[in-house]
């Protein structure tokens, strides 16, 4: 399909305006006045209005607009394994299902099913994701594709990858997308080691000196599991975060997910350092790898953002059912119902997802001069009625069914839950197709083993 242009101009109004993850920032009969990909001014409808009286209006009289939610940990592509290997550890799942199958991933199946996680991720809020897989270029080219807001990068083993083979060849791959997507408005190419129990010292060093020397973030999945501490310490004598630190990979350009088994050295260490975490918990309570100590890294300051995981893991890419998650999670854990407020979870699928792509300034909250990234929730609904707290509201019972519109840049990519960037029955009939010829490449893997 061909991306829609964006009007010169657009004012989009609603019942509420809720321009930051605080309530007391809500803003009744709002609106947001977009000039291109920019916000040019947010505030009343009636006093937009009267300052450009002639301007198209997209405007839902029972709506709240808000910032889009950004997913700061994905694997898009996974969407083709959805349900393809549950209730099983992670070690488990990874080594003897997702790694077989994976290197028999071609080219194809890979964009296509990086079209659908983004067609599931635009129709429930994301308007921003940050990538980790194999050919990742088509990852990028399926966002550019459907303008969609994307950080990607391959994603780099000690082993060869059924994209670039041998890993010299990997190393170079990156260093090649990021100065292919260099200037892009959109899409941003990041250094992905995969983790310290696949990557040598070495290779981890060089992914460091590389994303040091183009200025690139650095993406990482970082102490999982308690079995990849254990491994850890018996090969370096060292936590996971430690070992990252001496081979000086820990810095304000480095974003680590999961980062679940975190002693107190370890929590100090990724505030000294200014490292962000890609906080993803419903993948690791459904892959039974723990909780990890939110509420302590944000007392010590962390840039706490929220992923998703892939579908593979989770199983959906849905920011709204994080969220909930999250809140309620550590409450449990910490048996403590004021820890993770409604307000600091979506503070963190927001802003804090922006800060931790280095890009706060840029997306996360809606004021002038910020990219307009926004979605129009639907609160017309029987399940958000009466409503006292919005941010409330989005944490604990709002949905990704419930956002009507989506802008990503100045550009409507849904209205009326209606995909403009993406053929939905073509790319969902696509993935039924490509399911049967996956199921059948993990019989074949299960039958050669």
């Amino acid at each position: 399909m061909t991306l829609p242009a964006a009007p010169p101009r657009q004012l989009i109004s609603a019942r509420y305006l809720l321009p930051t993850w605080r309530q007391q920032d809500c803003i009744e009969d709002g609106a947001v006045l977009v000039y291109g990909d920019t916000i040019e001014a947010i505030g009343s409808r009636s006093d937009l209005h009267r300052r450009h009286p002639d301007l198209p209006e997209l405007h839902e009289p029972h709506g709240l607009i808000m910032p889009g939610l950004v997913n700061t940990h994905t694997h898009a592509p996974m969407s083709c394994f959805r349900g393809l290997a549950d209730d099983l550890p992670l070690m488990t799942w990874l080594q003897d299902h997702i790694f077989p199958v994976e290197a028999r991933l071609d080219r194809e199946t890979v964009r296509l099913a990086a079209e659908l996680s983004i067609a599931e991720m635009i129709k429930s809020g994301t308007t921003s994701f940050c990538d980790m897989y194999l050919f990742a270029d088509q990852v990028a080219q399926a966002a550019d594709a459907t303008g969609m807001r994307c950080w990607f990068g391959e994603v780099l083993y000690d082993f060869d990858s059924p994209c670039y083979g041998a890993l010299e060849n990997g190393l170079r791959l990156t260093g090649d997308l990021i100065e292919q997507y260099r200037d892009h408005s959109l899409i941003t190419a990041t250094v992905n080691p995969h983790s310290i129990y696949t990557c040598a010292p070495e290779l981890l060093e060089r992914c460091g000196e590389l994303a040091a020397d183009t200025v690139s973030l650095l993406v990482i999945h970082l102490a999982e599991t308690q079995f990849e501490v254990q491994t850890c310490r018996e090969r370096y004598g060292l936590t996971p975060t430690r070992h990252l630190d001496r081979l000086g990979l820990l810095g304000e350009r480095t974003l680590a997910a999961h980062c679940v088994w975190l002693d107190d050295g370890d929590i100090e260490l990724l505030s000294k350092r200014g490292v962000s975490v890609a906080h993803c918990v419903e993948s690791n309570l459904k892959l039974a790898s723990g909780v990890a100590p939110i509420p302590r890294l944000l007392d010590h300051g962390v840039t706490v953002a929220l992923g998703t995981d892939g579908s593979a893991s989770n199983n959906d890419v849905d920011l709204f059912a994080e969220m909930s998650s999250v809140a309620k999670v550590h409450k449990g854990v910490n048996l403590d119902p004021t820890v993770m407020s409604a307000e600091t979870t979506l503070r963190a699928a927001t802003l804090g997802g922006a800060e931790a792509l280095g890009a706060g300034q840029l997306i996360g909250t809606l004021a002038p001069g910020k990219q307009a990234d926004l979605i129009v929730l639907d609160l017309d609904q029987p399940h958000l009625t009466p409503l006292y707290n919005i941010p409330s509201h989005l944490v604990y019972a709002a949905r990704g069914a419930d956002v009507i519109h989506s802008l990503i840049a100045g550009r409507l990519v849904m209205k009326q839950r209606q995909l403009q960037t993406i053929d939905e029955a073509a790319i969902i009939a696509a993935m039924q197709a490509l399911g049967d010829r996956v199921q059948a490449i993990r019989n074949t893997v299960r039958t050669s083993c």
